[in-house]
């Protein structure tokens, strides 16, 4: 077959092979993914090899690619299970291979951004969906890119390992979306980093790690009974775990002291200040906005000046704060998540509740999560309530 008839035939049978998978019982983004692989496979294999049945064949193996991925998430759901909500201060405990496979994944002959979102769908369990979502991306896009980077690995050994950069933004990203998405990954990604933090001594590794304690320590207070999502103002700080905060402080003044900032350690740096207010209205505003200077000086990243804009808010006020996002705005050309509610939130604060009400409405459309599209919605209709009565 020629290249230009496989592409024309797999786009073809793509929809078919997709609806027998689902039929089948396996979940639609799972199956999606599934097929993908198939495709990539088929890519490969087709043009030496060409099979009697094409669909037959991609069928046959998407699901046993559906299968594989089965069962090393229901692995890695028990091996999570097995964890303690709040991991244990202290040294990692034996190692496993799981940190050796995002070394493997994050291979020299991929690019950063490709070896970061092949490991988060292969070993970390993420879907291609969350994948983009924490990329900013749309989810086609990051398929492709998943797709590309499967094709590139698939005829070459696996024995040089990535280097450590790469794998720390992977278990970053793999932290977040376990402590504010729908997968519970946040102590497997910290189990993770203390492991990595024993076998490597960088001033970054152990900024990672700290920012993630000091994250976590916080989770307690995050959602109420309800599971209504608190913001970090109205939470009760008397649930914090104070054990993990010292540790997380701990690590970072450690860190800090040889003097080789990098962005870990300017995040954790923040969220140890907000640890270390008793109250709120105690947070030291003024030093968050240098740290999201020195961050966004380190990064330049559209989410890390969309926080810096609250936190000028908080500092110098709401007029101030809405001058940073619309600054952001200047010179960010793709909508920033959560961008919306920021502007509802310092509208809110500017005295203008109109405003807000409308911003937060069309933020709750918006929002990654129904935590937190809840949470919003009370916003929005608080301040309704309060203009009708």
């Amino acid at each position: 077959m020629t290249s230009q008839v496989n592409e024309l035939l797999l786009r073809s049978l793509t929809p078919s092979v997709l609806g027998i998978l689902v039929r089948r019982g396996a979940d639609f983004a799972a199956a999606e993914d599934a097929v993908q692989d198939a495709l990539v496979e088929a890519v490969r294999a087709w043009p030496a090899d060409p099979p009697r049945d094409p669909k037959g064949w991609l069928v046959t193996v998407a699901w046993r690619r559906f299968l594989d991925a089965t069962r090393a998430d229901s692995s890695r759901r028990r091996r999570e299970g097995r964890l303690d909500e709040m991991p244990a201060p202290g040294p990692a405990p034996a190692v496993d291979d799981t940190l050796q496979l995002y070394f493997l994944c994050a291979h020299p002959s991929l690019t950063p951004s490709a070896a970061v979102a092949l490991t988060l769908r292969a070993v970390g369990g993420l879907t291609t969906r969350q994948i983009a979502h924490a990329y900013l991306v749309p989810e086609a896009t990051m398929a492709q890119r998943i797709s590309r980077a499967k094709r590139t690995v698939s005829g070459v050994r696996l024995d040089r390992p990535g280097d450590v950069a790469t794998v720390l933004r992977v278990l970053y990203l793999v932290f977040n979306e376990g402590y504010s998405g729908d997968v519970d990954l946040a102590a497997e990604a910290i189990r993770l980093t203390r492991q990595l933090t024993h076998a490597i001594d960088h001033p970054e590794v152990a900024g990672l790690l700290a920012l993630m304690l000091l994250h976590h320590a916080r989770r307690a207070a995050r959602t109420a009974p309800d599971g209504s999502l608190v913001p970090l103002a109205e939470q009760n700080r008397g649930l914090w775990d104070t054990r993990t905060i010292a540790e997380g402080v701990g690590i970072l003044q450690a860190a800090l002291a040889r003097d080789r900032l990098g962005e870990f350690q300017a995040q954790a740096a923040i969220a140890a200040l907000h640890a270390d207010a008793r109250t709120a209205e105690e947070t030291d505003w003024v030093q968050i906005v240098e740290w999201y200077d020195e961050l966004a000086a380190l990064t330049d990243s559209p989410v890390v000046r969309l926080n810096r804009a609250v936190a000028v808010g908080e500092a110098d006020g709401a007029r101030a704060g809405l001058a940073a996002l619309a600054a952001l705005d200047d010179s960010s050309p793709t909508p920033v998540p959560r961008r919306t509610a920021v502007a509802a939130y310092l509208h809110e604060r500017d005295g203008d509740p109109d405003t807000a009400a409308r911003l937060y409405t069309e933020a709750a459309r918006q929002a990654p999560n129904l935590a937190e599209r809840d949470h919003l919605t009370r916003q929005a209709a608080r301040l309704n309530a309060g203009r009708d009565s």
